[in-house]
């Protein structure tokens, strides 16, 4: 077994698309980033990658590279699944928390395990995401910023 932390922050601004966890969320700030900005899928991604050793996202997808300008996060993700799957392992749960102000995310978090399920290729019982506020505190709490926290558990696949 192998386990993998990441984590992602990126500020908000007015009048951008939030997107979280495959998702897109009705919010009057969205995340500011070369890709999408999706702050979840970027802390699962890495939380895969440091599961296998294999660096962090930056380094697979660096922002000075125009190709991932503007990109859809799910390709990160899913290149880090390939990644995991060519060395022999599979998800064994994976648990998340997205923090951010305002915007209340409850009625988003089953969509969003399901996408990352799907992404995964795991079951949804294997994805937990939780949504906190930052109680008024930091940037996340002065709504400047949105957080993503993520935790993996990889398994060999058996044969």
């Amino acid at each position: 077994m192998r386990i993998g932390f990441g984590n992602d922050v990126h500020r908000l601004e007015t009048g951008l698309t939030l997107k979280i966890g495959g998702v897109a969320i009705k919010a009057e700030a969205g995340a500011v980033g070369h890709s999408d900005a999706d702050v979840l899928l970027h802390a699962i991604t890495d939380a895969v990658l440091g599961a296998l050793s294999l660096g962090d996202i930056g380094s697979h997808f660096p922002p000075s590279d125009e190709r991932w300008k503007n990109a859809d996060s799910t390709i990160f993700l899913r290149e880090a699944v390939s990644l995991m799957k060519e060395r022999g392992f599979q998800v064994g749960n994976v648990d998340s928390t997205v923090s951010l102000e305002k915007t209340r995310l409850r009625p988003y978090i089953d969509d969003m395990k399901a996408t990352i399920a799907e992404l995964l290729d795991t079951e949804t019982a294997n994805v937990s995401v939780k949504a906190k506020t930052g109680e008024g505190v930091d940037s996340v709490g002065e709504s400047r910023a949105i957080k993503a926290e993520a935790c993996i558990l990889l398994k060999r696949i058996s044969s």
